[in-house]
């Protein structure tokens, strides 16, 4: 069995266009050819889809069954043709982003060399921003988003994830002591967040839980500020490996609780006020960003 989309798309535009006739002209094909189509969909499923009387078409029940089915295909193949499209355009114009200002220095900052000399006509505008943003009265594009998305009515596609460590600096470790166990944060002094609450809450195994609640002994806004408060020798912080990758390879962070510490990854999305297929310049953005990220 074949079903060709010649046939899905006789199906769905005879409903859509509420008979035979009207389908017909909306294709440019003949009643006849329609009536075919329908028939030879009909024979392949071996099940009827539409109830003809002289006045009017009635989809059957596994009609409207497939014709949900139906809808899914054609959507599909649109969108592959609109995305191999948008591939042979040259992406051109303003493209505004937004995202916390250690994804902004850490992530995008350093692929903006390749991107340009990739895309040479888009016009970049980065914005940065530690708290989530108006898209529409910003007039941002899109944002990136670290985290667990809030509902919203905002599309959201997926970019990659990064691991949570828990790390201080060689010369807070050199005063201090490293912490053997979980419960020696206590004695500790730890760099928290002061929004969203859940960032301070490390992933580390404690007490039947694989969540450990801090009391920081400072606050701050931004991850970058948390960072560089670490690295001053200032107490322990959990942060995400995007920020502190080049940090640990220098050995100017070291981590800690290695065996406590839970594989917890914090995802990364793109945000954007679009349900329609995306305009080139965001496409290649996006996936420029999540090739990019995949590779680090």
């Amino acid at each position: 069995m074949k079903i060709s989309l010649e046939e899905l798309l006789a199906f769905t535009t005879v409903i859509d266009s509420g008979s035979i006739t009207a389908a017909a002209d909306h294709l440019e094909q003949t009643v006849s050819g329609i009536s075919r189509a329908l028939g030879r969909l009909e024979t392949k499923l071996g099940t009827t889809l539409l109830r003809r009387t002289t006045r009017k078409l009635e989809l059957t029940e596994e009609g409207a069954v497939f014709l949900t089915h139906a809808r899914d295909i054609l959507a599909a193949v649109e969108s592959a043709e609109y995305q191999m499209t948008i591939r042979h355009q040259r992406p051109a114009g303003r493209l505004r982003v937004n995202a916390a200002s250690p994804f902004m220095l850490h992530v995008v900052v350093p692929m903006v060399a390749a991107f340009r000399e990739q895309f040479p006509d888009i016009e970049l505008e980065l914005h940065s921003s530690d708290n989530i943003i108006d898209l529409i009265e910003q007039r941002t594009d899109v944002a990136l988003r670290i985290g667990r998305l809030r509902d919203s009515t905002l599309h959201a596609r997926p970019l990659g994830s990064y691991r949570l460590r828990v790390l201080g600096a060689p010369s807070y470790l050199e005063a201090h002591g490293r912490p053997r166990k979980v419960s020696d944060l206590s004695r500790h002094l730890l760099i928290g967040f002061t929004q969203p609450e859940s960032l301070n809450h490390w992933p580390l195994r404690h007490a039947q839980s694989n969540s450990f609640e801090i009391t920081p002994s400072i606050k701050a806004s931004s991850g970058e500020t948390v960072r560089q408060l670490t690295l001053a020798g200032q107490g322990l912080a959990c942060l995400a490996d995007f920020m502190t990758e080049e940090d640990r390879r220098s050995g100017a962070l070291v981590p800690v609780l290695v065996k406590d510490t839970v594989e917890v990854l914090q995802p990364v999305n793109a945000v954007y006020y679009r349900n329609t297929p995306l305009s080139a310049r965001i496409q290649c953005f996006l996936d420029f960003l999540a090739a990019r990220m995949a590779a680090g």
